[in-house]
């Protein structure tokens, strides 16, 4: 027996009538089957919000979505435009109902803050276009099988169309246009992929062109089908090559980072990989990584085919030599300061202390000379061409005229009293 006879299908291929028959009747959102989408997108939000991954796979064991999503392939692959357009018409209305309901839940939900679950289905990678594509092909074989078995609840589970559209809900309701844009083009990808393995596989089993009575109807029709078929496979293309370049960066970087980002007395904080701007953010702590050694790791990016990424190096703990300078800077402005505070202090105690002798000069000397009105008294500075000294000037003034001899008596008392040797005293009417 030929080890190819396993994988023939022919002896289990369903009546190409009824496999059309049951996408057809998959296809319609309307009644039961609109009313399990909404409950299903509330079960996926209810579960994404409380992060349990077991609720988000009862979820998707309920949703219907695969329905017009292989509608679409069917349609496109056997040139049935009215199939076509219903499964079109029905994917839109039923993903805007699914975003319309999971927006709301997350709008008034009091919980939101972005668990596991959620991030997981904002970043596409090339992991999710395979899986879409080989889910997409298990189900279209297990609809035209007539040994269907249980392989349509785990393509639903695997193929994942839930959880992004309900993540892009969350987005839109609390505003983080990110998630919406991420978990959104995410749920595109599944959709993309699992109508182009519908479309394929159904070529591949031989399901019979439909045909319309008027030729031109024909042509139109086909027309029709080849433009949305482009308009599937073309940008399939393209999200297939930009996953794959970006899975290829980010993979590139990641042995970049573990191979040659490494610093002795450094430890990597944190690391983000920036697909889109082609950017490498690394967060070091540590000791002070020098500006040559940032150069010489830019230099071997090249090495890893990412010589277009830019590379960004925060250091957490940088400020510490930075700052180093600056710091026995600041505590010699410190002392400065305290040293001038401390001068001015010392000057005011020193006027506070002149004026407090000042009075009581006044109060001894007008005891011994009651004539006498006023005293001022305070240290000066007496400057000449060859001497510059500290002197003490007494300005005495009386109401009437003291004689020479109690002026020279009354210079030599205040000597005396202040304890001083230089003192000019300067008597007035």
């Amino acid at each position: 027996m030929n080890i190819l006879d396993h994988f023939r299908l022919n002896e289990e291929k369903e009546e190409y009538e009824k496999v059309i028959a049951t996408i057809d009747a998959g296809v319609t959102f309307k009644g039961t089957n609109l009313w399990v989408l909404v409950f299903a997108i509330f079960i996926a939000s209810l579960g994404l919000n409380v992060n349990s991954t077991a609720v988000i796979i009862g979820a998707m064991l309920v949703s219907p979505l695969m329905g017009p999503i292989m509608g679409l392939g069917m349609g496109m692959a056997i040139n049935d435009l009215s199939l076509l357009k219903k499964a079109l018409y029905n994917y839109l209305f039923a993903g805007a109902v699914g975003l319309a309901t999971s927006t709301l839940y997350f709008f008034v939900s009091p919980i939101n803050d972005a668990h596991s679950e959620i991030l997981a289905r904002t970043s596409p990678t090339i992991y999710d276009v395979l899986i879409a594509f080989f889910g997409g092909l298990a189900g279209i074989l297990a609809t035209s099988s007539r040994q269907k078995g249980n392989v349509i609840p785990g393509v639903a589970i695997s193929t994942a169309l839930m959880p992004p559209l309900c993540t892009a809900g969350y987005g839109l309701a609390t505003l983080q246009f990110s998630f919406f844009f991420g978990a959104f083009y995410l749920f595109i990808i599944n959709t993309v992929f699992i109508a182009l393995a519908t479309l394929i596989t159904t070529r591949l089993l031989k399901f019979p062109f439909k045909h319309l009575l008027e030729k031109k109807d024909e042509i139109k029709a086909k027309r029709i089908v080849w433009v949305i078929t482009l308009i599937t496979v073309l940008p399939s293309i393209y999200l297939g090559y930009d996953i794959v370049q970006q899975n290829k960066f980010i993979a590139s970087a990641n042995r970049f980072i573990e191979n040659e980002a490494v610093f002795p007395n450094d430890y990597l904080l944190k690391k983000h990989i920036d697909t889109k701007h082609k950017t490498i953010t690394l967060i070091y702590g540590g000791q002070y990584i020098e500006v040559a050694q940032i150069n010489l790791l830019r230099n071997k990016l090249p090495n890893y085919n990412i010589d277009t990424a830019a590379l960004k190096i925060q250091q957490g703990f940088a400020y510490l030599k930075e700052n180093k300078v600056d710091e026995v800077g600041n505590q010699m402005l410190l002392k400065e300061r305290e040293n001038q505070i401390q001068i001015l202090l010392l000057k005011m105690d020193s006027l506070n202390n002149q004026r407090i002798l000042s009075k009581q000069i006044f109060k001894e000397v007008k005891t011994q000379y009651p004539i006498i009105q006023s005293v001022i008294l305070q240290p000066v500075m007496n400057v000449s061409d060859s001497l510059q000294n500290n002197v003490w000037l007494a300005i005495v003034k009386s109401s009437s005229e003291i004689d020479e001899k109690e002026k020279i008596k009354i210079q030599k008392w205040m000597l005396v009293r202040l304890n001083i040797t230089n003192l000019k005293v300067i008597f007035e009417e």
